[in-house]
């Protein structure tokens, strides 16, 4: 009986201490990141760019470390979802709709702004649509959590996400930030518009004369940046973007790369048996774009102004879901005025 008890004693004790660690490893998302893993980063700081050590290190040791940030930023939708799944989250009637009415309340802004920078107003508008329902979600994470967060535990992005984190608090000082305030998506992105910090200082504009880029809470800034924004990377004024085709036989499949960047000519894709524009010349430059529907696939030509749209988020869906979005909108817009 003594030695039933010991074993008990010992088994409960085991399970006592099982849970205490469990608890002490969850635990970690929700308290200061380690100080020592900020060190080089915070010189860098001092030397380059003037800041204070003692408040800079105040700062970051406050910031948290948040395990959902690592957990999505591992599974982000455009790379485990396929056409068909990722195209429903994005082209539903209450964001068709929502577009609709962001752009009747806000014509006069779009028109200035597709004059000015020559980008059409129903991609500016699909893009504040997919980024975060024109407004309606901005994220909730703190910008200085997700940045440390990502910027020192997670090593497969860390250089990327510690010089967005530097932009960060550049931009704080430049703009009079709070760098405890600002909320964002888990990878830091920020407003309406969801800029990366980098962007942000490189390509968000005043649009309303105030002396201030509040990609918040101005919709003349708003507009005007994401405008700024594909203006900056290259958009041409011209319709082409994408157009649906068709493929016999096995031969486009030499074609299908993972380059984003259109790269074959239409001479190239007909030898191939791709259905070509008539109207087009042999050698413009294309891609070839496989989607994948719950029962088939289809196929897509991409032209320059479709890669443009990727440098606001590097993925064919994205950029697929941008476009049809943006035309849909358009489509009820004219059907309402």
């Amino acid at each position: 009986m003594r030695n039933i008890k010991l074993f008990s004693f010992r088994l409960a004790l085991t399970l006592l201490l099982t849970l205490v660690s469990i608890s002490a490893c969850a635990s970690t998302s929700s308290s200061p990141s380690n100080p020592s893993l900020y060190h080089d980063f915070i010189e860098k700081m001092v030397e380059e760019h003037q800041f204070n050590r003692d408040e800079l290190t105040t700062l970051l040791n406050k910031s948290v470390v948040k395990e959902s940030i690592l957990k999505a930023m591992s599974s982000p939708a455009e790379k485990r979802l396929e056409w068909h799944s990722y195209r429903n989250i994005f082209l539903k009637p209450n964001r068709i709709n929502g577009g609709i009415k962001f752009w009747k309340e806000n014509k006069d802004l779009l028109d200035a702004a597709t004059e000015k920078y020559g980008v059409p107003a129903e991609i500016i508008v699909a893009i504040i649509g997919v980024e975060t329902r024109y407004g309606g979600n901005t994220g909730s994470y703190k910008v200085l959590d997700a940045l440390t967060t990502l910027g020192f535990h997670f090593p497969k992005r860390a250089k990327f996400f510690q010089r967005e984190l530097e932009h960060f608090l550049l931009l704080c000082r430049e703009e009079g930030f709070d760098p405890y305030e600002p909320k964002g998506s888990y990878a830091g992105a920020m407003g309406k518009s969801q800029f990366i910090s980098s962007s942000y200082r490189a390509y968000a504009v005043d649009g309303d004369g105030d002396n201030k880029r509040d990609l918040w809470n101005s919709q003349a800034d708003i507009i005007n940046s994401v405008a700024n924004y594909f203006s900056r990377h290259g958009w041409k004024n011209t319709d082409l973007v994408t157009q649906q085709t068709n493929v016999t036989g096995d031969a486009y499949k030499t074609l299908l790369n993972r380059s984003l960047k259109p790269k074959n000519t239409l001479k190239q894709l007909a030898e191939h048996q791709v259905q070509t524009p008539p109207n087009l010349a042999d050698d413009t430059i294309v891609r070839l774009l496989e989607l994948k529907q719950k029962d088939q696939s289809e196929f897509w030509l991409t032209f320059h102004n479709f890669y443009v749209i990727t440098r606001y988020n590097h993925s064919h869906l994205y950029a697929m879901a941008v476009y049809q979005l943006g035309q849909e909108i358009k489509k009820g817009f004219i059907n309402n005025t």
